[in-house]
């Protein structure tokens, strides 16, 4: 133990702890009637849809310069920098979409993307340091 919190371990919370509020509230954007009829206070039943979606677009928009953050320390290298920015970027377009257009839609297309986002988030660093 080194007694210290370097900042690897740091920006892979960042990046899943911002991760998470636009993942499960897409979801619950989906089922929100469950969750009313549930009496369970996820986002969109204690403070309305619509601030759910910005709520989901805000998140998205800290994600991406975290994620590139991993580049900007030296954590990792331009391939995670390219990809993560890529994922990065589409998942903020996925979220704007939610906010505009206001759809079941669009609330699955985030909640689907954002199963993804994840897991290639943590592939693009395995690759990146395997290949560079």
């Amino acid at each position: 133990m080194t007694g210290t919190v370097e900042w690897p371990a740091i920006l892979l919370f960042l990046i899943i702890f911002l991760w998470t509020p636009p993942h499960f509230w897409a979801l619950a954007l989906l089922k929100n009637e469950d969750y009313v009829r549930a009496g369970v206070p996820m986002l969109p039943v204690v403070r309305g849809e619509e601030e759910t979606r910005r709520q989901i677009f805000l998140y998205t928009l800290v994600l991406l310069p975290v994620s590139v953050g991993m580049y900007l320390t030296g954590v990792s290298g331009w391939l995670f920098l390219v990809l993560s920015g890529a994922l990065g970027l589409w998942f903020c377009w996925k979220a704007w979409v939610l906010l505009r257009t206001r759809t079941a839609q669009a609330a699955r297309e985030v909640f689907k993307f954002s199963n993804y986002y994840l897991g290639a988030i943590f592939f693009a660093a395995v690759l990146d340091r395997l290949l560079l």
